[in-house]
């Protein structure tokens, strides 16, 4: 499958919206709140970051996105943080792979020195396995830090890679 990476605009939103949604509302892999209002979402996916990207198939559909983040102000702000999302439709077919892969050139571009996972759910076993796949380390394990829907409290990792290497 082709696809390209380009930094997402206004007029993406809709599209965005449209894959964060759900993923949101089934409160699986993200802490945010499952009622999330759509302003709130887009002020954390859009505004907050340092930058957003939008992942669009060979149509020009957007089929994932991912913001760009300082993870920690200050004394940490040489630390980036990401948020990776993929459309139903496109999981499986190398996209989460490869907004990761762009936003660690991304983040060397614009001086990160490492990347930091705050909060990996250890039940999201595909990303977890992902993100090892692409050098990231489990350095922390949160005992019970996540209260899954389905499963109650679950495990939480924090991973980390320095991108110095990459």
């Amino acid at each position: 499958m082709r696809i390209s990476i380009r930094e997402a605009t206004a007029k993406d939103w809709p599209y965005i919206w449209s894959i964060l949604e759900p993923v949101f509302r089934a409160g699986e892999t993200y802490t945010y709140a499952q009622d999330i209002t759509e302003e709130q979402a887009q002020h954390i996916w859009m505004q907050l970051p340092v930058k957003t990207f939008v992942c669009v198939n060979a149509d020009g559909a957007v089929i994932g996105t991912y913001y760009l983040k300082v993870n920690q102000p200050g004394q940490g702000s040489h630390v980036c943080n990401c948020g990776y999302v993929v459309s139903s439709a496109a999981r499986g077919l190398g996209v989460a792979s490869a907004m990761c892969e762009h936003s660690q050139e991304i983040a060397v571009a614009l001086g990160f020195r490492s990347m930091q996972f705050n909060c990996v759910v250890s039940t999201n076993e595909g990303a977890v396995h992902l993100w090892q796949k692409l050098g990231f380390a489990i350095v922390g394990t949160l005992p019970g830090a996540f209260n899954h829907p389905a499963k109650g409290y679950v495990d939480a990792y924090v991973m980390y890679k320095h991108l110095s290497s990459f």
